[in-house]
Order: C-alpha cells, then sequence, then structure tokens
C-alpha cells in the first residue's frame, strides 16, 4: 500500500476539541499561580528575618528610658511602630524565647497616635539624653495584611486546580477538569480538504475494494436498500504494520463526503474512573449528531483486549468498564444507524470474541505485506520524486526487498538519496539502492573493526559454506552475495532472494536446514574446529526443526500431529502433551538435525576444490556475487519462483498525475515500522540470511 501523493491532512473543520490550547493574547493561569507563589515566599522568608514580640504602650516606654533600643520604625497611617532591640537586651526583653529572637530582634508596639508619640520621644530625648534613630513610614498597608490573611488559602486552592487540569489533559487550554469525560475524536468534516483518495492507495486491491465499498454505500444507499441490503456497521482492518491500514481511512476520509471522527485506542485511558466509558458514550452521542458518519479508532487492541485476561481480574478493571461500553454503543438496546466504525490493529488475535462479531464488525479486511507485484508498484510510487539513473530497475528493487512493507519500501528510497548525498552524487544508482537495503536490515557497515588473518579466514570459510550448499541444494534459496564486511552484529552474511512461497513442503525446509548448517559444517570438515559463530545459525535450525516435528506433524514417529495454538493464547506453563511425547519429539528433532548436517558435509566433501576457490576469493575481495559462484561451480539449473512470476503477469506502472506535477513522498503515509515476526527477510539476522557472530 502506498500514497502517491503528500498524506497531511490540513485545515481541520472548526470543532472546540481542535482548537490550540493557550496563544499569544490568552492569560495563562500557569503565571498568575507563579506569582502568587513567589510574592507569598517573599513575604514569608522576609517576615521570618525578622521576629517580634508585642508589648504595651506602657512597657514600651519603659525600655525606652532603660535604653535597650536602637532604632524605631512608626507607621503613620497604622498608630503602629516596630522597635528593634539592641543586642546585649535581648535577653532582658524576650527573656526565656530570647534564643527564637532571630537575627534582628523587636517589638510592635499600638501607640496612641503619632502626635503623642512624638512629644514623648522628643521629651525622653531632652530630659534622658537619649539617641534613638526615629523612622517614619506610611505602613504595611490594607493590600499586605489582606495578603497574609488570604494568601495562603488562594495558593492551596490554585495548585489544586492546576493539579486537576494537568491530570485532566487540560494543560492550559479549555475545558479542563470539568471536560474529562469528553470525547478526543478530531472531526473531518464535510467541508475538511482530505487530499488522500483511493487513487493515491496503490497495491492491495482486495483490501480497497472492501473499503471503497462502505464509501459506496454511503455516497449511494437505494443501489443496496433497493435489494434490502444493509450497510455494514464496522469494519475491522487486520495486518503487519507498515501495510497501510492507516493510510486506507485516510483514504476513506478523503472520499466518503460525511463526517470523519479519527482518534486512537490509547485516547479512552484516563486514571480516572469511568472516564475511559463516558468518553466513549460522547463519542457516539457527537456522531448520532453528525449522522451519517464515520468513526475511526486506530489500534483499538489498547482497549479491546480479550476480558478476563488481566492478572487483577477481581478487580474494578477500568479498561474492561470502556470496553463494555463500547459494546454496548456498537450494537446494543438503543440504535446507532448511520453511524460506521471503522478500526485497525496488527493484534486481531487478542481481541474480545464480542466485539468481532457481526453486528458489531461485520468485516475483517486483512491487509497483508505487499507480494512481489505490489512492490514494483510502491517503488514506481517512491521513485517519482527521487533523481535516478538508468541502471535502477523496480523489478530487480521489487526482487530485493521479500517480506517488506511499504514503510519499508519508502524508507529505502529515503536512505538510498542520503546515501548518494553523502557520496556527492547528482543522481542514485542501483548501487545506491542495494547499499540501503544491507543498511536498513544488516545495520551499519563497520570496515574497520580489526580482525585477524585467521578470523578473517574463519569467516570466510563459514559463510562460502552456506554460499555453496545454497547452489547445489534445488530448494534453497538463489544467492544474490557473500560478504566477510561486519556489519551490525555479524562478522559475515550471506544474502538471497527469498522466494516468496504460498505453501512450504518438506523438502523445501529441510534444503533450507541444510544451507543453514552448511556454515557450522564447513568449519568442522575444512578447520577440524568448530566456532561460536553458528550460534545464529543453529538457532533457527532448532526453530525451525522443532516446529516440523511439533507444529506441521512432519514427524517419522508424530505423523500428523500438531501442537499448534491458533488462538494465540498459548499453553502457559502447560504442555498439551505428555513426558514421554516431549522425549519423542526432541528425539525428532535431534535426528532432523543430525541428519542434515551429515548431509551438508557430504555436499561439501563432494565440492572441496571449488569451496576453497571461493574461500580464496571472497578473503582478497571480501564480497562474492553469485556470477563468482557460477564461474567456479556452473550455471545453477533451477530458476527462481520470483522469475517465474515475473514473467507471467506482468504489472502496470501507475499513471503520471495530471498537470506533470511530481508527488512528494509522503512521511506518514504508513504505520511504524514492521516487526522482525512478519517478515521473511532477504539478508543479515533474518530467516533467509547466514550470519557469523561472536
Amino acid at each position: 500500500m502506498e500514497n502517491k501523493n503528500k498524506s497531511n491532512i490540513p485545515n481541520h473543520s472548526p470543532n472546540k476539541n481542535n482548537l490550540p490550547k493557550g496563544g499569544p493574547g490568552k492569560f495563562r493561569l500557569d503565571w498568575l499561580f507563579l506569582l502568587i507563589g513567589l510574592s507569598l515566599a517573599g513575604l514569608f522568608f522576609t517576615k521570618d528575618m525578622y521576629s517580634s514580640k508585642e508589648v504595651s504602650w506602657t512597657d514600651f516606654q519603659q525600655i525606652v528610658l532603660d535604653g535597650d533600643l536602637e532604632k524605631l520604625v512608626v507607621f503613620t497611617d497604622a498608630d503602629k511602630l516596630d522597635a528593634y532591640v539592641k543586642k546585649d537586651s535581648v535577653e532582658k526583653i524576650f527573656k526565656e524565647e530570647a534564643e527564637k529572637a532571630g537575627a534582628n530582634p523587636k517589638i510592635s508596639v499600638n501607640i496612641p497616635s503619632v502626635a503623642k508619640f512624638s512629644e514623648f520621644i522628643e521629651k525622653i530625648k531632652l530630659e534622658n539624653d537619649v539617641n534613638i534613630e526615629v523612622v517614619y513610614e506610611k505602613g504595611e498597608g490594607t493590600f499586605s495584611r489582606i495578603l497574609w490573611f488570604f494568601g495562603p488559602t488562594v495558593l492551596l486552592v490554585g495548585l489544586w486546580f492546576y493539579m486537576m487540569r494537568r491530570m485532566a489533559g487540560g494543560g492550559g487550554g479549555s475545558g479542563g477538569l470539568f471536560n474529562v469525560g469528553k470525547s478526543k475524536a478530531q472531526l473531518f468534516d464535510k467541508g475538511s480538504k482530505v487530499k488522500v483518495i483511493f487513487k493515491d492507495v496503490a497495491g492491495l486491491a482486495e483490501a480497497k475494494q472492501e473499503i471503497q465499498e462502505i464509501v459506496e454505500f454511503l455516497k449511494n444507499p437505494g443501489r443496496y436498500t433497493e435489494l434490502g441490503g444493509k450497510i455494514p456497521k464496522g469494519a475491522l482492518l487486520v495486518g503487519p504494520p507498515g501495510t497501510g491500514k492507516t493510510l486506507l481511512a485516510k483514504a476513506v476520509a478523503g472520499e466518503a463526503n460525511v463526517p470523519f471522527f479519527s482518534l486512537s485506542g490509547s485516547d479512552f485511558v484516563e486514571m480516572f474512573v469511568g472516564v475511559g466509558a463516558s468518553r466513549v458514550r460522547d463519542l457516539f452521542r457527537q456522531a448520532k449528531e453528525k449522522s451519517p458518519c464515520i468513526i475511526f479508532i486506530d489500534e483499538i487492541d489498547a482497549v479491546g483486549r480479550a476480558r478476563g485476561k488481566n492478572v487483577n481480574m477481581g478487580s474494578n478493571d477500568e479498561r474492561e468498564n470502556t470496553l463494555n461500553q463500547l459494546l454496548t454503543e456498537m450494537d446494543g438496546f438503543g440504535t446507532n444507524s448511520g453511524i460506521i466504525v471503522l478500526a485497525a490493529t496488527n493484534r486481531a488475535d487478542i481481541l474480545d470474541k464480542a466485539l468481532l462479531r457481526a453486528g458489531r464488525f461485520d468485516r475483517q479486511i486483512y491487509v497483508e505485506l505487499p507480494d512481489l507485484n505490489d512492490r514494483k508498484e510502491i517503488f514506481a510510487v517512491h521513485l517519482r520524486p527521487i533523481k535516478i539513473d538508468d541502471s535502477v530497475d523496480t523489478e530487480l528493487l521489487a526482487r530485493q526487498t521479500p517480506g517488506f512493507s511499504g514503510a519499508d519500501i519508502a524508507n529505502v528510497c529515503n536512505e538510498a538519496a542520503l546515501i548518494a548525498a553523502r557520496n556527492g552524487k547528482k543522481v542514485v544508482s542501483k548501487q545506491d539502492f542495494m547499499n540501503a537495503v544491507d543498511r536498513i536490515v544488516g545495520g551499519l557497515e563497520k570496515k574497520n573493526k580489526i580482525t585477524t588473518d585467521a578470523e578473517k579466514r574463519s569467516i570466510a570459510i563459514h559463510e562460502v559454506g552456506h554460499a555453496t550448499l545454497s547452489w547445489f541444494l534445488e530448494h534453497a534459496h538463489p544467492l544474490v552475495k557473500v560478504t566477510i564486511v561486519p556489519r551490525g552484529k555479524a562478522l559475515g552474511a550471506a544474502w538471497y532472494l527469498p522466494e516468496e512461497r504460498q505453501i512450504t513442503t518438506k523438502e523445501q525446509m529441510l534444503d533450507e536446514m541444510c544451507t543453514t548448517l552448511g556454515g557450522r559444517a564447513a568449519e568442522d570438515l575444512f578447520l577440524g574446529r568448530i566456532s561460536s559463530g553458528a550460534l545464529n545459525d543453529l538457532e533457527r535450525v532448532f526453530k525451525q526443526s522443532f516446529s516440523m516435528i511439533a507444529y506441521l506433524g512432519m514427524g517419522e514417529k508424530l505423523p500428523n500431529i500438531s501442537y499448534y495454538d491458533s488462538s494465540g493464547q498459548d499453553y502457559g506453563f502447560t504442555k498439551p502433551y505428555s513426558e514421554q511425547t516431549a522425549k519423542m519429539i526432541d528425539d525428532e528433532v535431534n535426528e532432523l538435525i543430525n541428519q542434515q548436517y551429515q548431509r551438508a558435509k557430504e555436499i561439501l566433501s563432494q565440492n572441496k576444490e571449488g569451496h576453497e576457490q571461493l574461500t580464496q576469493v571472497l578473503i582478497e575481495k571480501e564480497v562474492i556475487y553469485a556470477e563468482d559462484l557460477e564461474r567456479i561451480f556452473g550455471k545453477r539449473p533451477w530458476a527462481s519462483r520470483s522469475e517465474e512470476i515475473l514473467a507471467s503477469k506482468p504489472v502496470p506502472v501507475p499513471p503520471v498525475p495530471e498537470n506533470d506535477e511530481q508527488p512528494e513522498t509522503p512521511d506518514e503515509s504508513f504505520e511504524d515500522m514492521f516487526t522482525s515476526e512478519n517478515k521473511e527477510s532477504s539478508s543479515s539476522g533474518q530467516e533467509e540470511n547466514n550470519t557469523t557472530e561472536v
């Protein structure tokens, strides 16, 4: 699946949920809380520096006469003064509280009036020769007293509201705590200009046809209702990551010409109990108001996981409450006519069965990885904005990337352009694409990694062992090249063109196992010792042989028996067979591996001279290709399945867009990168590649 035009969706319809939070002309409460906090902190620390004691006017007069004060601050508008005590008089005045007096001890006095105080202080200075500094000020003021009285309460209330807004996702925007139960869905209304349409989606014609039928029903319902047909209530897009499920949903939004609600399954998840169910109700309430419309829920497995599978089954599970509400809204006692629910997931095996039943998701549309011909179309799309030379062949690139999703192909084209630019080229050549595939799948090349001559020879013998067996085994994948240049964690690798088989026979599996064991067999046969370089090979051989015996029923002692669990729930700590049967499985696995190991050694012994020649060439060149094997061993007599498919089914190249515009390659046309479980690789560290690791 691929997008031929820019897939960003601008100009959302006016919707309160889509408005930007805050703005240049909007006052932020965050600053108000910060200002109040700093003010209170400043007043608190300033006040803490001075310890005050209330005394009467009579006691104050005696203290003045005793000469215990050094400074008087009179507040004229408050009839109050602060008198600062001399350090040697602190214990006399404060007594047992002297230790708490602070750095600048003072006493506070309520004076009869400023006039009487002035008369008293002048009389004392004249009669008793007392020298005291007197300062007159206007006083603390009403605002200061109010701030001290109400400030702490206001601060606590403000902080509480601030935290509630943060937890509710308000974050300075509108709504806050009171909108915590509102839906977060983005609305693309009829007036929205969504640029992605079905013609922009390359490959997977079957999945497009299923989705297009739903859109056609919305545009022309009479065509179906005349025959008694009903519009599907929902469709579930299932497939590996990167295959274009979200892109198909964007195409629906671009062509349906009805309101389109888009959100993720994680948008229903919140820390407050009941919020998820409330958001589901609000979403369908909005959808009913806009009916007919489409709701798209991406990654629905975030809320649609099967119930009763959690460890805390006795507790009130918020996710299960959200799922229950979703089930009720999709097909409950009420009616939601005119609302179609689209959803996407790559984990359909863990979804609740009630969610998958007819009446909720009437259709399950499988969006698979693109095959050979689909990849040619996708490469043709992504190569349009790239300057390439005549050496680039989309057919070769499609064959070189089996198991790649549309996102991977987009990444290959982009990486090839970056490599060409890094090397100062004006156009992108075939070699840049080959290097891009190697870089993405195998890892970064490490030419400066230090290896001794003995290690290099051991690696070369190992990799040539793989190459030799792949040349002489009919069902082995065709070889592309062999290298001993370290890349990623691998010290060397044999690269193949895996054949994309629909079914695999036992003979094909045995040839693949024999080829994989060729590296260890070559070390044992030509060096007389074995190394840790075959770790990855042995791991893959064991998994494949175990699958043949325990899952595919290909064993001699246990024929036609499969212990595979297709539900994806697995068996946990128990096994569906006895200890005696487990022993039989182990014995058959060991016997199968040993047979293919001896077979590999026999073939290598018969072609010892050719193996030695190839090893020497690989040590000198560090990279050899299929042409080198053909020169030494002769032409390989078997044609690959990919060649047969390409010869029998030519693929039309997508037409150039109108107005001779070169569409840009979208950055967000696909989902996240693929997982190794769904990828049949042609290179290092993958199923069909042999690597040597330390």
